[in-house]
């Protein structure tokens, strides 16, 4: 299983406990236990994903965004949040930041992680803004919560979670993003037998409670696509 482990709600490496927590993790390894197989995770990170991926991985899980790039040397499973990206800032802020205009100011601090569809988003719509690419997801928020950044758009997945966490924070309009994205579970391309399996597993889990619980932590009342 590769995963990041740095993008909550996803996955999550606690890096003191070296305990893991996530919607993903706690779905595959519901997976595992239907394979009855052990898990052996492989820590990755955004930028090296894809070849980390091809090498060593059968199945990559925690946030990771479909795109047509990733598809050209790997299968996706069947999708499991449809969302986009949207601002999440101090409270107080939200409405200078509520559109790409208002962001793409000079002057603007927009914060965003190396290497993802985050930093792709905030470089092709950020122009005018100043771009700061922190290389820890973990304290990425902690940088708009002191000042240092004025706002990061990310998937609205993302801002639910940070925004039910960090009382100072506030995702703005989660359910109407800029875009649309999906998320889904990387898979290795040709490998027909197993992406039908996995998605299988997956339809069985939306139906039986197993998704529900794994995102109620996470996610509170708040329902995504």
């Amino acid at each position: 299983m590769c995963t990041t482990g740095d993008y909550r709600p996803f996955s999550y490496l606690d890096p003191k406990t070296k305990q893991r927590s996530g919607i993903d993790v706690t779905m595959v390894q519901n997976l595992a236990t239907s394979l009855e197989v052990p898990i052996e995770w492989v820590p990755t990170t955004w930028k090296t994903l894809m070849p980390d991926f091809t090498r060593k991985c059968d199945i990559a899980v925690g946030g990771v965004s479909i795109s047509t790039e990733r598809a050209q040397k790997a299968f996706f499973s069947d999708p499991v949040v449809t969302e986009g990206k949207t601002p999440i800032t101090l409270c107080s802020n939200v409405s200078k930041y509520s559109t790409v205009a208002q962001i793409n100011q000079p002057g603007v601090r927009a914060i965003t992680p190396e290497g993802g569809t985050n930093e792709k988003f905030a470089r092709a719509n950020f122009p005018k803004a100043k771009i700061i690419v922190w290389g820890d997801n973990n304290t990425i928020f902690d940088q708009i919560i002191a000042g240092k950044a004025d706002v990061m758009t990310t998937d609205a997945s993302e801002t639910v979670w940070v925004a039910n966490t960090q009382p100072k924070l506030c995702a703005v309009h989660p359910q109407k993003p800029f875009n649309f994205s999906q998320k889904a579970y990387l898979l290795p391309r040709g490998d027909v037998a197993w992406q039908e399996y996995v998605n299988e597993w997956l339809n069985i889990a939306r139906h039986d409670g197993t998704w529900a619980a794994a995102t109620k932590p996470w996610f509170g009342a708040t329902r995504l696509g």
